[in-house]
């Protein structure tokens, strides 16, 4: 089955195609466009067996992004071979616990929603809609980030508020859902026949950051809440911000409900620490000669360091401690100071093949095995996709 994945964000739309069969897995393609909306905007494919196409292109919106992806679709004889369209989608609520197939109802619910992820769900409704436009005859599957974390414990998904506000859905949800799934099916098919390890915590560190605590395969703990705007420090995200902050800048600094969103989802993190910029690999090569720089990537991994501790505690202990995301898979001074004073938990990093990047960066004596794993949200989204596609197909007579 051939699928066509979309990641659709704020000013960008990440693409791939998969072929994806009983026994093999295989990416065909993958694509972006960037900086949609501006005038400098992107269009970047490349083909498995083919040549690498990089365009400078106008991008006023979403549709006309779309539209590109589907020319280019055509142009390239794959509009005809795709068999669904898998969307990643960051909330689902209540509603949503598994993928799903694209209804008027889904498309209802998640308008109704909107506001749980005002920075994604928009954006990801209107790629929807746009390929509902643009190839109708093609079924759509949404597949929710949040949906990983429906199991975790009462005790882990509550709030301490007034119960008639936790029935209202205020409750932690989680996210990074597809990539936390995606690396515990990477840990589950390298086991094989040995068993899956009971206690591990996965760290998603990327523009968006969180970190969850798994136990037998399934979610018992994670950093983001009731939005994707708590949890650790993020690049432009607060992560969790003590409540009276907000009040404080409500009724007291007079800033309007609009303003104290955009503070806490667009200026805020490392961006509003350094006060120069949200990228961890540009602050780390200033952080020697700019102070606020290097407060700000300290203060990134000395809340992911408290992290590991709590959810160890959570667990009862830790067999495998899990790097994923741009910033784990590629930052090896991030992993070093997350792990650095955690040996009395077991971790031990070997500093050689932590520069190197390498699978297992753990000594070979260390009670814990610290891993590095790329994550890969758009082949769980394709999986997804087609599992759902295929659940609804008629039984052969």
């Amino acid at each position: 089955m051939r699928i066509l994945t979309i990641n659709s964000g704020s000013s960008s739309i990440k693409f791939s195609i998969y072929n994806i069969e009983k026994t093999s897995e295989a990416r065909i393609a993958v694509g972006a466009i960037n900086n949609i909306g501006l005038t400098d905007g992107g269009f970047h494919v490349k083909v498995v067996e083919g040549a690498e196409q990089k365009k400078p292109i106008s991008v006023p919106d979403h549709n006309f992004a779309i539209k590109a992806i589907l020319d280019w679709l055509e142009t390239g004889s794959f509009i005809k071979s795709i068999d669904g369209v898998g969307h990643r989608v960051v909330h689902g609520g209540r509603t949503f616990k598994s993928p799903a197939i694209v209804t008027d109802a889904l498309l209802t619910e998640l308008r109704n929603i909107t506001h749980l992820a005002p920075n994604h769900l928009p954006h990801e409704i209107l790629a929807i809609e746009s390929f509902r436009r643009f190839i109708p005859e093609v079924k759509q599957v949404a597949c929710f980030d949040t949906a990983f974390h429906c199991e975790m414990p009462q005790t882990a998904r509550a709030y301490p508020l007034p119960r008639y506000l936790t029935e209202a859905g205020i409750v932690r949800y989680g996210f990074h859902g597809l990539s936390y799934e995606y690396v515990i099916n990477a840990l589950a098919r390298e086991a094989a026949s040995k068993n899956l390890p009971s206690r591990v915590v996965i760290a998603h560190l990327g523009h968006g950051a969180s970190m969850a605590a798994i136990k037998d395969g399934k979610c018992v703990d994670t950093t983001m809440g009731f939005t994707p705007a708590g949890g650790l420090v993020m690049s432009t995200r607060t992560g969790d911000l003590d409540p009276g902050v907000i009040l404080y800048l409500l009724m007291q600094k007079g800033m309007t409900p609009e303003e104290v969103s955009e503070l806490v989802y667009k200026k805020a993190g490392l961006l509003g620490v350094s006060g120069s910029s949200a990228d961890m690999k540009e602050l780390l090569e200033k952080a020697n000669n700019d102070p606020m720089a290097k407060e700000a990537t300290s203060l990134f991994c000395y809340q992911a360091k408290k992290t590991v501790g709590a959810f160890t505690a959570v667990l009862g202990g830790l067999d495998v401690l899990v790097f994923t995301g741009g910033i784990g898979e590629n930052a090896p001074y991030v992993r070093h100071a997350i792990c650095d004073g955690l040996e009395y938990l077991g971790i031990n990093i070997d500093e050689a093949l932590n520069e190197k990047n390498e699978t297992i960066i753990s000594k070979t004596d260390g009670g814990v095995i610290v891993r590095v794993i790329k994550t890969n949200e758009e082949l769980m989204v394709a999986r997804h996709t087609c599992n759902a596609l295929t659940e609804q197909m008629p039984l052969e007579k």
